[in-house]
């Protein structure tokens, strides 16, 4: 497996956007680095482009007759190495050089069959279907890991997906055009596909995980045995006798739930102060003085472990920063090592990189959640290097078979150089 090669651009019409990505990606596929007959492509457009779908989709197949599968879907950003599109028609595309035996693509009319072992699967899904979190699970399970990894598409427009599979569609449904809405669709991948993920919350907790002792529902009646609201009350520094200012820091506070323990490996908040993978950041939609209860945007699990957080650019920075050291070191604990588009340092050799990632990341964090234009792209390039990347900013994230808000979700794929 070679690094991926992959591009990007903006311009008001689609056909010179195409035209300048396909030079990028041409120039790319010249070098020994990259491969050049790659058949997997990943596509993802801005909704001021969304109308224009079937079009791009079409040319691009065209002009790149190698590639025989595609996947993707809209944003109303789109994210590539070191910069973010907001607000202005772009594009990117990354061709990933995979055996054609570890990858297929799948959507409603070309579901993913039997005969394919999952190992993980990207998913991009429109968060207006039905049973969305039912769907999710059961894609999932369809997996040996129960690792999913995507995101809702995002659009002020149509809610379009890209996928186009070289093994057809199922019987009766003629032939695919490649542009979807609603369902899921994406990409799943063998066994022999190595890759890394990780989500970053963006938020850091203020108080300790407290275990959930008696819920209804949504609504959290106790925390390790006492009224919730007491200790939300106690935790936050807050008082009911005061309640603009009670309210307020109200407001400002969200709550990290983690399912009941099942391993070692479970607590809400770990060690290092942050929440992990299997945290879910919900907010508190409403408070009960009655009956000493805090209600969530989300069910509430009795055994499951509960803490308060709070969302900031600083969280956000620190905790994006975290996952992407992570990453670096599961590739190499001794050193660290980054290829680049004009090569790789010599010391890679037999060395595992990066040879492509994707990043799909909350319509509501973006660059001004970190502080400027493409501030959250810079970041994870100074963490990871100039490495290739695509990736869009969605109306939810996805990872293991969960629905997240407000997170970033950085996968990589991983090669020997």
């Amino acid at each position: 497996m070679t690094v991926f090669s992959y591009a990007h651009a903006t311009h008001p019409q689609w056909a010179m956007a195409c035209t300048l990505v396909l030079a990028q990606l041409r120039g790319q596929m010249s070098s020994s680095l990259h491969a050049v007959t790659p058949t997997l492509a990943l596509l993802y457009i801005t909704d001021h482009y969304a109308d224009q779908a079937q079009d791009i989709l079409d040319h691009l197949s065209a002009e790149l007759p190698s590639v025989t599968d595609w996947s993707g879907t809209v944003g109303v950003g789109i994210a590539a190495n070191n910069v973010e599109y907001f607000d202005e028609p772009a594009l990117a595309v990354m061709l990933l050089d995979l055996p054609s035996d570890q990858y297929r693509v799948f959507s409603g009319v070309s579901p993913l069959g039997l005969g394919f072992e999952a190992h993980t699967a990207l998913v991009h899904a429109d968060g207006e279907t039905a049973d969305l979190s039912e769907l999710l699970a059961e894609m999932a399970a369809r997996t040996d890991t129960g690792y999913l990894f995507g995101g809702l598409c995002s659009s002020r427009s149509r809610n379009v997906q890209f996928a186009l599979a070289a093994d057809g569609t199922v019987s009766g449904q003629g032939r695919a055009s490649g542009v979807f809405s609603g369902g899921l669709s994406g990409v799943a991948f063998g066994p022999d596909v190595a890759l890394i993920s990780r989500v970053t919350q963006g938020c850091k907790p203020i108080s300790p995980a407290h275990v959930i002792t008696e819920s209804k529902t949504n609504v959290v009646l106790q925390l390790d045995g006492e009224p919730a609201l007491d200790v939300l009350l106690r935790d936050l520094d807050i008082s009911l006798d005061e309640p603009q200012q009670a309210l307020q820091t109200v407001r400002n506070t969200l709550v990290g739930l983690a399912r009941p323990p099942t391993g070692s490996d479970s607590a809400a908040v770990r060690k290092t102060g942050n929440f992990g993978n299997d945290v879910l950041v919900r907010h508190i939609i409403g408070l009960d003085p009655g009956h000493g209860g805090v209600a969530l945007s989300e069910y509430a699990h009795v055994g499951g472990q509960l803490a308060f957080c709070q969302r900031n650019m600083q969280a956000a920075r620190a905790d994006l920063t975290r996952i992407c050291a992570e990453i670096r070191e599961e590739l190499s604990p001794e050193e660290e090592l980054a290829p680049t588009l004009g090569g790789a340092p010599a010391s890679a050799c037999g060395q595992r990189v990066i040879a492509g990632a994707i990043y799909v990341s909350c319509t509501g964090r973006g660059g001004p959640h970190f502080g400027g234009p493409s501030a959250e792209m810079q970041i994870v390039r100074r963490a990871l290097g100039d490495v290739p990347l695509v990736g869009f900013f969605g109306n939810g994230e996805i990872a293991h078979e969960h629905l997240y808000g407000f997170t970033g979700v950085l996968t990589v794929f991983t090669t020997e150089l």
